[in-house]
């Protein structure tokens, strides 16, 4: 769990068979709260919920993939939640949803005393998100710890991915905590804007192609879970000796 010294809370489950994170964004002075992608054994985290209290008032959708939606329909049958994603991953995924809130990226929910700022983050899908709170960045498929999300799938794009992490890279401050969607880190499950900036090697690439090469075809190779930090130095030259 992360408090912080404000009003909100953050609460993580480990749930499911691909290591996925269920977050619950508790506000502190409303004992309302926000759940992030439902999935899997999602009603652990609905009991703890209702065993604190605590009243489920928000979804928030990062993507449409199924690891992260398929307890989409238990959270609404408990609860009077209203579904927020982005609009062009409603697009992508064309499924029909009960109390949608369609969001651009940029836009700002309130959840009681507490601002989620909603991020457009393509390229694991068109329409992925991540959600900023406070100090804190829920950061779905898009950034793992060391690590960042496929662009192989469905909807998935290796250019606008380096964009987007480009953007995380450069607009966020080096003490935001990153809250990913999948557990791949060697030991803590979350990490620093700062650490990710010295360690992951998906942030060290200053050119498109470098970046597409290194996550389209160099990546898979030679990394496997749990990801470990790597230096600048040594993705470029996986790069490099690649083209050799």
């Amino acid at each position: 769990m992360s408090e912080t010294a404000s009003h909100f809370s953050i609460h993580s489950m480990e749930l499911g068979p691909m290591e996925n994170f269920i977050y619950l964004i508790h506000d502190l002075a409303t004992d309302t709260a926000a759940i992030v992608d439902p999935a899997w054994d999602v009603e652990q985290m609905l009991d703890f919920a209702d065993g604190r209290g605590i009243k489920i008032t928000d979804i928030l959708l990062t993507h449409s993939h199924n690891d992260h939606v398929n307890g989409l329909q238990q959270t609404l049958e408990r609860s009077d939640a209203r579904i927020h994603l982005l609009k062009p991953e409603a697009q992508f995924w064309g499924a029909e949803l009960a109390r949608p809130v369609l969001h651009h990226g940029g836009d700002r929910l309130k959840l009681g005393e507490t601002e989620i700022e909603i991020m457009h983050t393509p390229g694991h899908t068109p329409g992925s998100a991540c959600f900023h709170v406070g100090d804190d960045l829920i950061a779905g498929d898009t950034l793992f710890v060391f690590g960042c999300g496929r662009c192989d799938l469905a909807g998935g794009d290796p250019e606008e991915m380096f964009h987007t992490l480009k953007k995380i890279k450069t607009g966020l401050p080096g003490n935001t905590i990153v809250h990913p969607g999948h557990n791949y880190a060697p030991q803590s499950p979350t990490s620093s804007m700062e650490e990710q900036r010295q360690g992951n090697p998906f942030l060290h690439f200053d050119r498109e192609e470098d970046f597409v090469k290194y996550r389209m075809q160099v990546h898979d190779r030679i990394r496997e879970t749990p990801y470990y930090p790597v230096s600048r130095e040594e993705a470029l030259r996986s790069v490099r000796c690649d083209h050799d």
